[in-house]
């Protein structure tokens, strides 16, 4: 029997039952429909969070103060508090560092009439616009002489706005942190956010204000403490040099010879959340494959009914000279044909609730999902086997019936 001849009669087989085959093949349809979709939820995670790191600029390095020991126990990176304004200025003059940005943070509680929020306040000076690559999307952003003032003046995030002004301008007006009064003279553009971190929900404010005035401020060995230095480098391929430079600068000014800070780049965080998304999408995948093993399930549930209904069909081909072979080619065929047609109209369907979650906002970042050639292939790859794996034993079973027996069977 030539495989055409097989899939003829599997095609005229499943035909005479379309009612059972469409069901035999909705679990098939289902668990191909739940890969897809999963997947490219899960990759089109992965592409806003990329996008949305990438849009700060790879060529940045973010140094932050190291841990330190008590009773012999080590806390958490950034306890130390070793960073200082100081040492941001004695960056500026390492070859390849176009800008550098020292700042402090903390949380503070916002507010402007009957509208409040807890926001993150970033201490900052006229050089974190242009080393972070943020643009102002109405008024002005800290200049040097609100620095050297300690002036209460205040830029606001685009959602830190939206929620006190909502569509009023801000500029000019004054708000309330941690009931103090500032100035707004700002208003940044937004950028949305990863779920970890949201750029829109933050403040800025100078420095030296921040520090005195706002969430207050340590001292290191004389020096004003820096929470974090953000440093943008003239080009990512030169970053290995760059960070040994700094980090010689940094240990003759703390007189360590073990580093007492941290250097982390863009890219390590690029590359850290890619790695946590990829888990994600691969867990997300691999829930939605077990539906894919429940319909092979179905699969041999039914071909095992279909052989025990055609048993005298079977005796009868077996006594005119019909092969185990050509059995077992029947029934494996008809097993693939289910599997095979469950798995295309799975992607059709798949692909199709891809498409209507698409632009789905989740707070201030779009997820736009991706439907990769690659997970096409794999769920229709991995249908095709699921079906091919639990047809064999029933297809076996057809092959393996005695002729007489069969055509006895009533």
């Amino acid at each position: 029997m030539t495989l055409t001849e097989s899939i003829r009669i599997a095609l005229r087989s499943l035909s005479a039952n379309k009612l059972r085959s469409l069901l035999t093949m909705l679990g098939i349809i289902i668990g191909v429909m739940a890969v897809i979709a999963m997947l490219s939820i899960g990759r089109g995670a992965q592409a806003a969070i990329t996008a949305q790191i990438q849009s700060i600029g790879t060529n940045l390095l973010f140094i932050r103060p190291g841990a330190v020991r008590a009773d012999g126990v080590r806390t958490a990176e950034g306890a130390a508090a070793t960073l200082t304004t100081e040492d941001a200025d004695a960056l500026r003059s390492l070859a390849d560092i176009v800008g550098v940005a020292p700042q402090v943070d903390g949380f503070v509680q916002v507010a402007n009439l009957g509208n409040n929020s807890q926001a993150r306040l970033l201490g900052v000076t006229p050089e974190f616009l242009d080393v972070m690559n943020f643009n102002l999307a109405n008024g002005d952003f800290i200049a040097a002489s609100n620095v050297t003032a300690r002036s209460v003046v205040v830029v606001l995030g685009a959602g830190v706005a939206q929620t006190l002004f909502d569509t009023g301008d801000p500029v000019g007006q004054s708000i309330r942190i941690n009931n103090q009064t500032f100035r707004v003279i700002g208003v940044m553009e937004a950028k949305g956010g990863t779920g970890f971190q949201n750029v829109d929900n933050q403040i800025y404010v100078p420095l030296t204000t921040a520090t005195s005035r706002v969430i207050g401020g340590g001292r290191f060995r004389g020096q004003n403490n820096a929470s974090v230095i953000n440093v943008k480098i003239s080009d990512p391929t030169l970053q290995d040099p760059i960070l040994q430079d700094i980090s010689q600068v940094l240990r003759e000014r703390h007189r360590v010879f073990q580093d007492d800070f941290t250097i982390q780049s863009q890219q390590d965080l690029l590359n850290s959340a890619n790695q946590i998304t990829g888990v994600l999408t691969i867990f997300l995948g691999g829930i939605a494959a077990i539906s894919l093993v429940v319909g092979g399930i179905g699969i041999m549930n039914i071909m095992l009914v279909s052989v025990t209904e055609r048993t005298r069909e079977i005796g009868i081909r077996k006594a005119l000279g019909a092969r185990k072979k050509d059995i077992l080619t029947q029934f494996l065929t008809e097993a693939t044909i289910l599997s095979v047609a469950g798995g295309v109209i799975g992607v059709l369907f798949g692909a199709l609730i891809a498409r209507l979650i698409s632009g789905f906002s989740l707070g201030a970042t779009t997820l736009n999902t991706v439907v990769d050639l690659d997970s096409v292939l794999l769920a229709v790859i991995f249908s095709v086997a699921i079906g091919m794996f639990f047809g064999i034993y029933p297809a076996n079973r057809a092959a393996g019936l005695h002729p007489i027996e069969a055509l006895r069977y009533e």
